[in-house]
This record gives C-alpha cells, sequence and structure tokens, in this order.
C-alpha cells in the first residue's frame, strides 16, 4: 500500500500550527517543533527530546520523517570529498565539499539525473528520475557542512547548487531549500554565500527577478554564440543566447544583482581568440564576470583540455577588455568530483542501477 501519510517537513508553518492544535498541544509546540525540524537540524522523531512523547508518537502516526543518507564518501588527493546520498525511496545521488585556503564550500544537486543531456557533462548521460525535495537538498546541506567540521574543523562558508539536475526545472524547491539554509529560523547562511547555476531557462531567470531571489544566478554558457551551444547544450534550442540576453537583462535591472557566466573551456571548439571576442561582446551586453573552468573529460565526452598557456591567454584578453574573469582550478578530479564528473558511478549507485547511460 503506498504511503500517504506527508513528509513532515514539507509542511508550512502554518500547516504546522495546524497539527499541533488538533493534537490539543499548547501552540508553543509548533515553534519548538519547526525548530527541531530546521533549525536544530533533526534527524528523527526521537531527537526532539524537550516534546512530549505522547506528541512525537502522534506526529509519527500522521506523518514521516525521511533525512537523507549519507551512505559512502570518497577523498581526494587535494582534500576535497565526494558524497554519495541515499534517498527514502532507494535512489543515489551526490554532493560534494571543496575546500580551498579561503572558503569551505557544499556543492549540492537538486534533481536525481538530469535531463538536458549536456555532451561535456556526466550527469547528462543519467536519465532524470525524479526531483529533489526540498528538505533533501537541505539535508545534504546539513550533511556536507558535518564533514567540513570533521575535516576541517570549520562550518561551511558557501553553497552552490551546480551538482545533479537543473535547479530552475526543479523551481520550488530550489526556492525553498534556499529559503531555510538561509532563514533565521534555518541555518541562517548569508544568501550572498548561495549560487545557484542554471543551464539557461529564460522564462525561469524572469520568474526569479519577479520573485525576488536573493542568492547569485551563474549561467553555464560555455559558448558565446547559438551554433556551438546547440551543438554542446542541447536547451540552447529553446532558449537561444538572445532569449537568455534579455532574461538576463530583466534580472539585473530588476534584482540590481551581477551574474556569473560559467565557460568550460573545450580544446579546439571554444578557446580561440574568435571565441574569446563573442565572449566579450555577450558578457558586455549583460555586465557579467566569467569563471573560465577547466574541462574535466568524461567517458565518451569526445573533448580535450586546452592547454594551460592558451587558458591563460584567453583569460587575459577577457581582463585586457573590461571583462572581469578568472580560471577555477578542477578540484576533486582523482574521484570524480570535479565539474561535469558527477556520474552515480559509486558503489550505492552501481547497486541500485543508476550509471552511466553508455
Amino acid at each position: 500500500m503506498a504511503e500517504t501519510r506527508p513528509d513532515i517537513r514539507s509542511l508550512s508553518l502554518d500547516e504546522i500550527k495546524a497539527l499541533v492544535a488538533e493534537f490539543g498541544e499548547k501552540p508553543y509546540r509548533a515553534k519548538q517543533l519547526w525548530e527541531w525540524l530546521w533549525k536544530k537540524k533533526a534527524r528523527s522523531f526521537d531527537d526532539m527530546s524537550d516534546l512530549p512523547k505522547a506528541f512525537r508518537a502522534q506526529l509519527a502516526e500522521r506523518t514521516v520523517f525521511r533525512p537523507l543518507l549519507l551512505v559512502e564518501e570518497q577523498r581526494s588527493q587535494d582534500g576535497t570529498v565526494k558524497c554519495a546520498f541515499k534517498t527514502w525511496d532507494g535512489h543515489v545521488v551526490e554532493g560534494v565539499l571543496i575546500p580551498t585556503p579561503t572558503r569551505l564550500t557544499a556543492c549540492i544537486s537538486s534533481q536525481i539525473g538530469c535531463s538536458l543531456t549536456c555532451s561535456f557533462c556526466a550527469t547528462g548521460k543519467l536519465k532524470r528520475i525524479r526531483n529533489l525535495d526540498a528538505q533533501e537538498i537541505f539535508d545534504q546541506v546539513v550533511l556536507i557542512d558535518q564533514l567540513a567540521r570533521k575535516y576541517y574543523k570549520a562550518g561551511l562558508t558557501n553553497i552552490v547548487y551546480m551538482g545533479m539536475g537543473e535547479p530552475l526545472l526543479n523551481y520550488a524547491n530550489t526556492m525553498r531549500s534556499a529559503e531555510r539554509i538561509t532563514a533565521e529560523d534555518g541555518l541562517g547562511l548569508s544568501a550572498r554565500r548561495i549560487t545557484v547555476s542554471t543551464a539557461g531557462i529564460a522564462k525561469m531567470i524572469r520568474k526569479l527577478a519577479d520573485d525576488g531571489a536573493r542568492f547569485n544566478l551563474a549561467l553555464s554558457l560555455h559558448a558565446a554564440n547559438d551554433k556551438k551551444r546547440d551543438r554542446i547544450m542541447p536547451i540552447n534550442e529553446q532558449n537561444s543566447l538572445s532569449e537568455l540576453k534579455e532574461a538576463l537583462r530583466y534580472y539585473t535591472r530588476t534584482l540590481r544583482k551581477e551574474v556569473t557566466f560559467e565557460y568550460i573551456l573545450l580544446r579546439g571548439f571554444n578557446d580561440s581568440l574568435a571565441d574569446a571576442q563573442e565572449l566579450v561582446r555577450y558578457a558586455s551586453d549583460v555586465h557579467a564576470k566569467v569563471n573560465l573552468i577547466e574541462y574535466n573529460p568524461i567517458d565518451a565526452g569526445g573533448f580535450g583540455r586546452t592547454d594551460p598557456k592558451d587558458a591563460e591567454a584567453f583569460q587575459q584578453y577577457l581582463d585586457k577588455k573590461g571583462i572581469v574573469a578568472r580560471i577555477r582550478r578542477s578540484r576533486g578530479r582523482d574521484i570524480d568530483a570535479a565539474c561535469g564528473q558527477l556520474a552515480n558511478k559509486n558503489e550505492p549507485a552501481l547497486k541500485e542501477g543508476e550509471r552511466v547511460m553508455k
């Protein structure tokens, strides 16, 4: 028989208050329960030690608690930690802890698999199984923060929605998870420390502006002309560069926030001077800064990494033309944890059959 009870963390505060009143408990119990769910990061009803046992039993009878489970971790030579998380329904999703001298960043996923089939990305070889719920996205942050404290004796400083999946195709859960991560009665992280990365869905970028999104936005660009971008990112066929430009202009005007372009350098494909000139024109129109990313080879990717000297020349050209650009060095390549490499090759995923689709 299918489970019909709601996940306790899918309920709003008003719904929690209504449930508490229905159980005949004092109103303050709602605040206590809410804090256990989001601020104290409870993993079960049993964790809620200052709530009456009878009340917890009622909660367990009417709702379910479905925490994400950390089932495997791999440590890279550079200190990066790749995590395999298991969902309540038995699927596996990956996240990454990325340490640098100044930051501890959690790279988190928004979907199990992905539907966008970008040719340079290992996750694009997987089928999309389902969206992650807001609480499953939230739990990735909680669990990766615990690893940061375990290995580096400090909590997370930054969060990037750059793992598996497209966040703007899971809009409601992306927004709710970010709200819970930044809320005072949640994890309390500054929204300025959160970046959501999208492959480019124009109407949803406009919606971010209309909804007053407080986090930072990054666009996975990777080519500044439609012919090339169509080839590596099929989503560009429905969201052309001109449509994206107008949406991004709307976003920057409405929120008075700049955006960042993520640009993977692919040898002989998008790393020439002509490509740099196209990128300068496009970035200038949007007032965007640029992260140049080293390509991380994947199975059947068909691309090679740009020579470091060519990457440096590309970056210097952008700088000379007034575009703020930096080269983002890959971390965790030896454990397939670098940008574009998350592919559920870990043992839990292989057991479940969630692996790269050849």
